[in-house]
């Protein structure tokens, strides 16, 4: 019965091991990640969990990851180029049409991120797409 029992232990599949990768420090939502937040061990890498330190750097954490848990890809986003409150500049472009005015952004976003912004001179609330650090691109 013994033999029996060891030769459906050997007959099941094991858990592959891999490199996980696990933050070296707890890193607040909002930090950049470079290689000195990150570190590799030798386990199973849970579902959705990163591997690759290279696809990782530069990266912003969306929630806060604590030190020596793997890193979940879900939990990365693109850095932010516009700050909530940061002064930016509207862009308007229709055809060969281009307006520009002041503005304020109302929330925070990345490049291609969608995010509301108020134009300081008429207080209006239009919405646009953050094209790169400071300036948001608003389409008709």
């Amino acid at each position: 019965m013994r033999y029996l029992a060891c030769l459906l232990l050997l007959a099941l599949p094991l858990p592959a091991l891999a490199d996980v990768l696990v933050t070296s420090r707890t890193l607040r939502a909002g930090t950049l990640i470079t290689a000195d937040d990150l570190s590799l061990i030798r386990g199973t890498p849970p579902p959705g969990a990163a591997t690759n330190a290279e696809a990782v750097i530069g990266l912003e954490a969306r929630v806060t990851l604590y030190a020596g848990r793997p890193v979940p890809l879900g939990s990365l986003t693109e850095p932010a180029l516009v700050e909530r409150n940061q002064l930016v500049s509207i862009i308007f472009q229709h055809g060969g049409l281009e307006i520009r005015a002041d503005g304020r952004a109302l929330g925070r976003g990345g490049a291609g991120e969608s995010i509301r912004i108020m134009n300081l001179a008429s207080r209006n609330t239009v919405s646009g797409r953050v094209a790169a650090p400071g300036i948001v691109v608003v389409h008709p």
